[in-house]
Protein backbone atom coordinates (compact mmCIF):
# COMPACT_ATOMS: atom_id res chain seq x y z
CA UNK A 1 0.00 0.00 0.00
CA UNK A 2 1.51 3.36 -1.01
CA UNK A 3 1.65 5.87 1.59
CA UNK A 4 2.02 9.51 0.68
CA UNK A 5 5.69 10.64 2.23
CA UNK A 6 5.56 14.61 2.86
CA UNK A 7 8.49 14.66 4.85
CA UNK A 8 10.53 14.15 1.47
CA UNK A 9 9.77 17.60 0.46
CA UNK A 10 12.26 18.57 3.57
CA UNK A 11 15.19 16.61 2.42
CA UNK A 12 18.11 17.86 0.41
CA UNK A 13 21.67 17.12 -0.43
CA UNK A 14 22.59 20.12 -2.54
CA UNK A 15 26.20 18.17 -3.13
CA UNK A 16 24.58 14.91 -4.65
CA UNK A 17 21.71 13.86 -7.28
CA UNK A 18 18.51 12.93 -5.90
CA UNK A 19 16.74 9.96 -8.05
CA UNK A 20 13.89 7.35 -6.79
CA UNK A 21 13.55 3.69 -7.03
CA UNK A 22 9.87 1.77 -6.32
CA UNK A 23 9.72 -1.94 -6.47
CA UNK A 24 7.00 -3.49 -4.95
CA UNK A 25 6.26 -2.07 -1.06
CA UNK A 26 9.79 -0.86 -1.48
CA UNK A 27 10.02 3.19 -2.36
CA UNK A 28 13.56 4.57 -1.93
CA UNK A 29 15.03 8.26 -2.43
CA UNK A 30 18.40 7.33 -3.08
CA UNK A 31 21.13 10.15 -3.25
CA UNK A 32 24.54 9.86 -4.66
CA UNK A 33 27.33 11.82 -7.02
CA UNK A 34 26.13 10.80 -10.28
CA UNK A 35 22.41 9.12 -11.24
CA UNK A 36 22.48 5.52 -10.44
CA UNK A 37 18.69 4.40 -11.08
CA UNK A 38 19.53 1.97 -13.54
CA UNK A 39 21.86 0.46 -11.08
CA UNK A 40 19.80 0.52 -7.74
CA UNK A 41 16.59 -0.63 -9.78
CA UNK A 42 18.35 -3.81 -10.26
CA UNK A 43 19.56 -4.05 -6.63
CA UNK A 44 16.14 -3.35 -5.56
CA UNK A 45 14.29 -5.50 -7.41
CA UNK A 46 17.01 -8.47 -6.98
CA UNK A 47 16.70 -8.42 -2.86
CA UNK A 48 12.79 -7.93 -2.84
CA UNK A 49 12.83 -11.19 -5.08
CA UNK A 50 15.11 -13.07 -2.59
CA UNK A 51 12.68 -11.68 -0.07
CA UNK A 52 9.78 -12.73 -1.95
CA UNK A 53 11.06 -16.06 -2.69
CA UNK A 54 11.77 -16.94 0.04
CA UNK A 55 8.05 -15.98 1.37
CA UNK A 56 6.34 -18.37 -0.82
CA UNK A 57 8.62 -21.30 0.35
CA UNK A 58 8.53 -20.10 4.30
CA UNK A 59 5.40 -17.57 4.63
CA UNK A 60 5.81 -17.61 8.44
CA UNK A 61 9.09 -15.23 7.52
CA UNK A 62 6.05 -12.75 6.88
CA UNK A 63 3.99 -13.40 9.40
CA UNK A 64 5.83 -14.15 12.53
CA UNK A 65 6.14 -11.43 15.22
CA UNK A 66 9.14 -12.94 17.08
CA UNK A 67 12.73 -14.09 15.87
CA UNK A 68 12.77 -17.20 13.77
CA UNK A 69 15.47 -19.53 12.52
CA UNK A 70 16.16 -19.46 8.58
CA UNK A 71 16.82 -22.60 6.20
CA UNK A 72 20.52 -23.38 5.68
CA UNK A 73 20.54 -22.49 2.18
CA UNK A 74 18.52 -19.00 2.81
CA UNK A 75 19.75 -15.24 0.70
CA UNK A 76 22.35 -13.66 2.84
CA UNK A 77 19.68 -10.71 3.19
CA UNK A 78 17.25 -13.02 4.88
CA UNK A 79 19.66 -14.90 6.67
CA UNK A 80 20.82 -11.11 8.09
CA UNK A 81 17.21 -10.24 8.66
CA UNK A 82 17.07 -13.23 10.79
CA UNK A 83 19.88 -12.40 13.04
CA UNK A 84 19.24 -8.89 13.29
CA UNK A 85 15.45 -9.38 14.17
CA UNK A 86 17.07 -12.08 17.03
CA UNK A 87 19.31 -9.56 18.89
CA UNK A 88 16.24 -7.07 18.78
CA UNK A 89 14.17 -10.00 20.04
CA UNK A 90 11.34 -9.01 17.33
CA UNK A 91 9.85 -10.85 13.92
CA UNK A 92 12.47 -10.67 11.03
CA UNK A 93 10.30 -8.07 8.62
CA UNK A 94 10.60 -5.70 11.27
CA UNK A 95 14.12 -4.96 9.06
CA UNK A 96 13.06 -5.23 5.93
CA UNK A 97 13.24 -1.63 5.08
CA UNK A 98 16.91 -1.12 6.81
CA UNK A 99 17.68 -4.54 5.04
CA UNK A 100 16.77 -3.69 1.66
CA UNK A 101 18.29 0.01 1.76
CA UNK A 102 21.44 -1.76 3.19
CA UNK A 103 21.70 -4.72 0.68
CA UNK A 104 20.83 -1.74 -2.45
CA UNK A 105 23.49 0.67 -0.39
CA UNK A 106 26.06 -1.55 -0.73
CA UNK A 107 25.83 -2.56 -4.16
CA UNK A 108 25.60 1.37 -5.83
CA UNK A 109 28.90 1.98 -3.77
CA UNK A 110 30.79 -0.46 -6.32
CA UNK A 111 29.52 2.87 -8.32
CA UNK A 112 30.01 6.06 -5.84
CA UNK A 113 31.74 7.08 -3.14
CA UNK A 114 28.96 8.29 -1.07
CA UNK A 115 25.29 6.96 -1.01
CA UNK A 116 22.24 7.98 1.15
CA UNK A 117 19.24 5.62 0.99
CA UNK A 118 16.17 6.67 2.55
CA UNK A 119 13.04 3.94 2.49
CA UNK A 120 10.09 4.80 4.63
CA UNK A 121 12.30 6.38 7.48
CA UNK A 122 14.91 4.04 7.52
CA UNK A 123 18.42 5.51 6.23
CA UNK A 124 21.88 3.93 5.12
CA UNK A 125 24.45 6.29 5.00
CA UNK A 126 28.19 6.57 3.50
CA UNK A 127 29.41 10.08 3.43
CA UNK A 128 32.48 12.12 3.15
CA UNK A 129 30.43 15.07 4.50
CA UNK A 130 28.99 15.71 7.45
CA UNK A 131 24.95 15.66 7.44
CA UNK A 132 22.18 16.49 8.89
CA UNK A 133 18.92 13.74 9.66
CA UNK A 134 16.05 15.63 10.87
CA UNK A 135 13.91 13.47 13.21
CA UNK A 136 9.76 13.72 11.90
CA UNK A 137 7.60 12.44 14.70
CA UNK A 138 4.13 13.02 13.28
CA UNK A 139 1.77 15.24 15.66
CA UNK A 140 4.35 15.57 18.64
CA UNK A 141 5.73 19.76 18.86
CA UNK A 142 9.13 18.32 18.92
CA UNK A 143 8.72 17.18 15.22
CA UNK A 144 11.09 19.01 12.58
CA UNK A 145 12.85 20.74 15.85
CA UNK A 146 15.30 18.46 16.34
CA UNK A 147 17.94 16.95 14.15
CA UNK A 148 20.82 14.34 14.48
CA UNK A 149 24.60 16.31 13.24
CA UNK A 150 26.21 12.48 11.10
CA UNK A 151 29.82 13.33 10.73
CA UNK A 152 31.09 12.81 7.01
CA UNK A 153 33.73 9.67 8.36
CA UNK A 154 33.21 7.80 5.17
CA UNK A 155 31.67 4.89 7.13
CA UNK A 156 27.79 2.61 7.06
CA UNK A 157 25.66 3.76 9.45
CA UNK A 158 22.06 2.99 9.51
CA UNK A 159 19.40 5.26 10.76
CA UNK A 160 16.35 4.18 11.30
CA UNK A 161 12.65 4.96 12.54
CA UNK A 162 9.73 3.39 13.72
CA UNK A 163 6.38 5.47 15.15
CA UNK A 164 3.78 4.01 16.86
CA UNK A 165 1.41 7.03 15.59
CA UNK A 166 3.43 7.61 12.07
CA UNK A 167 2.55 5.32 9.08
CA UNK A 168 1.11 2.04 8.89
CA UNK A 169 4.18 -0.16 9.91
CA UNK A 170 2.95 -2.13 12.51
CA UNK A 171 3.90 -1.10 16.35
CA UNK A 172 2.79 -1.95 19.69
CA UNK A 173 3.31 1.31 20.87
CA UNK A 174 2.71 5.04 20.74
CA UNK A 175 6.36 6.42 20.58
CA UNK A 176 5.89 9.86 17.71
CA UNK A 177 9.52 8.88 16.44
CA UNK A 178 11.88 5.95 17.82
CA UNK A 179 15.29 6.17 16.31
CA UNK A 180 17.70 4.07 16.58
CA UNK A 181 21.52 4.53 15.17
CA UNK A 182 23.44 1.63 14.60
CA UNK A 183 26.55 1.00 12.25
CA UNK A 184 24.49 -1.68 10.79
CA UNK A 185 21.23 -0.64 8.89
CA UNK A 186 19.68 -4.05 9.20
CA UNK A 187 20.01 -3.71 12.79
CA UNK A 188 18.92 -0.32 13.28
CA UNK A 189 15.66 -1.18 11.78
CA UNK A 190 14.75 -4.43 14.04
CA UNK A 191 15.83 -2.40 17.05
CA UNK A 192 13.64 0.64 16.34
CA UNK A 193 10.63 -1.43 16.13
CA UNK A 194 11.86 -3.30 19.29
CA UNK A 195 12.37 0.12 20.78
CA UNK A 196 8.76 1.16 19.73
CA UNK A 197 7.08 -1.58 20.92
CA UNK A 198 8.05 -0.51 24.61
CA UNK A 199 7.25 3.35 24.42
CA UNK A 200 3.19 3.24 25.29
CA UNK A 201 3.06 6.84 26.04
CA UNK A 202 6.04 9.45 26.77
CA UNK A 203 6.21 7.79 30.69
CA UNK A 204 8.03 4.71 29.45
CA UNK A 205 10.70 7.30 27.37
CA UNK A 206 13.34 6.00 29.95
CA UNK A 207 12.54 1.92 29.19
CA UNK A 208 12.91 2.34 25.86
CA UNK A 209 16.31 3.81 26.11
CA UNK A 210 17.04 1.69 28.32
CA UNK A 211 16.12 -1.32 26.17
CA UNK A 212 17.63 0.09 23.31
CA UNK A 213 20.92 0.26 24.60
CA UNK A 214 20.96 -3.33 25.88
CA UNK A 215 20.63 -4.36 22.19
CA UNK A 216 24.36 -5.66 20.97
CA UNK A 217 25.29 -3.14 18.08
CA UNK A 218 22.82 -0.02 18.94
CA UNK A 219 25.34 2.91 19.09
CA UNK A 220 22.78 5.55 20.44
CA UNK A 221 18.77 6.05 20.16
CA UNK A 222 16.37 9.08 20.22
CA UNK A 223 12.78 8.75 21.57
CA UNK A 224 10.34 11.37 21.15
CA UNK A 225 6.53 10.63 22.40
CA UNK A 226 4.09 13.47 22.52
CA UNK A 227 6.43 16.66 24.32
CA UNK A 228 9.03 14.66 25.55
CA UNK A 229 12.58 13.23 24.50
CA UNK A 230 15.17 11.28 25.67
CA UNK A 231 18.13 10.28 24.19
CA UNK A 232 21.97 8.13 24.41
CA UNK A 233 24.59 6.74 23.10
CA UNK A 234 27.26 8.19 20.76
CA UNK A 235 25.07 10.75 19.29
CA UNK A 236 25.06 14.57 18.00
CA UNK A 237 21.70 16.26 18.93
CA UNK A 238 21.50 19.79 16.61
CA UNK A 239 18.87 22.24 15.47
CA UNK A 240 17.79 21.82 11.99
Amino acid sequence: MYQKRDYRKLMKADDLICFNVTEYESDLLIYARTNLKKEAKIAVAKYRKDIIDYIRRHPEFLTSLVPINPILDAPEIIQDMCHCSKLANVGPMAAVAGAVSKYAGRDLLRFADEVLIENGGDLFIKSKNDRRILIYAGNSPLSNKVALLIPGNNQELGICTSSGTVGHSLSFGKADAAVVISKDAVLADAAATAVGNVVKDKNHIEAGIEYAMSIPGVEGVVIIADDKMGACGDINITRP
